[in-house]
């Protein structure tokens, strides 16, 4: 399974993004060993206007099943569940490990809708 974490930095020992559309970078783990790879986000970071679209295009293109952020607007939700993503909201001030644990500790609550506006900074 692969699992996209929104991050601020390229290292899984810095904080999870609470954003998803203008989040810095995306952590692609392969299942529980947490080894993977940082994709930058910067095109979209940012953009006037789409970033939550152009984000969850490039989560699609990725192939990841699951994303973890703190925050996904009604677009990109729209995009991801479309694509087959289960989104899950992380607790906010996590690393992406402690995310991570989360996420395989079954701590984390899955989205079933968007849960801000689009346009969320």
């Amino acid at each position: 399974m692969r699992i996209a974490v929104s991050c601020t930095e390229e290292s899984t020992k810095k904080m999870a993004s609470p954003s998803f559309g203008r989040a810095p970078f995306f952590y692609l783990a392969e299942s529980e060993e947490y080894t993977g790879y940082f994709v930058p986000n910067t095109q979209n970071k940012q953009a006037v206007q789409g970033a939550g679209i152009q984000s969850a295009q490039t989560i699609l293109r990725e192939e990841a099943e699951v994303l973890i952020t703190g925050h996904c607007g009604p677009k990109a939700f729209r995009v991801l569940t479309e694509g087959g993503v289960r989104i899950f909201q992380g607790e906010p001030k996590r690393t992406v490990d402690e995310t991570l644990k989360d996420f395989f500790d079954n701590k984390l609550v899955e989205l079933k809708s968007a849960d801000v506006e689009g346009h969320w900074v």
